[in-house]
């Protein structure tokens, strides 16, 4: 069994051999199962077939993937990498009491559930003028689209 600390996954030499692994997961939709080694069949769960469907469709395009836990702490760095913000940005965001965070020492840590919190917060009408993800997050190989949107009064 692996442990359960981030992973970092680059794409196969050869990322578009993935389409077709890719088309027969679109035709599946969320009825997809495993076979072992054995022969054994293991239904998927629709949460893990999606995550695999983002993953395969994220390598087929030649992106690479993390896998991390929802109990991880991120740098500002990482985070705001994550977000698609400058680090001073984020630092801003963090100062104002908008994303909780801890600093143990000299640097601040961001738990990664309090981000994931901040950015579904970002998807709510009333935050209209900030940065949002799109539905392509899910399903188009987690592409940020930024919608900048200008106040009329």
């Amino acid at each position: 069994m692996r442990g359960t600390g981030e992973r970092t996954v680059l794409p196969p030499a050869k990322a578009d051999e993935l389409l077709g692994l890719l088309r027969a997961l679109d035709v599946q939709g969320n009825a997809s199962a495993l076979i072992t080694r054995d022969g054994s069949r293991i239904d998927l769960p629709d949460e893990l077939y999606d995550v695999l469907h983002d993953v395969v469709y994220a390598l087929s395009r030649g992106l690479a993937i993390t896998v991390a836990p929802r109990h991880t702490v991120l740098t500002t760095g990482e985070a705001a990498e994550l977000l698609g913000v400058s680090r001073p940005t984020l630092v801003r965001l963090l100062e104002s009491g908008e994303i909780p965070y801890e600093q143990p020492g000299r640097h601040r840590r961001i738990r990664l559930d309090d981000l994931l919190a901040y950015e579904n917060a970002l998807d709510g009408p009333a935050q209209r003028g900030w940065t949002r993800w799109s539905a392509c997050r899910r399903k188009r190989g987690f592409t940020r689209y930024l919608q900048t949107h200008t106040s009329s009064g």
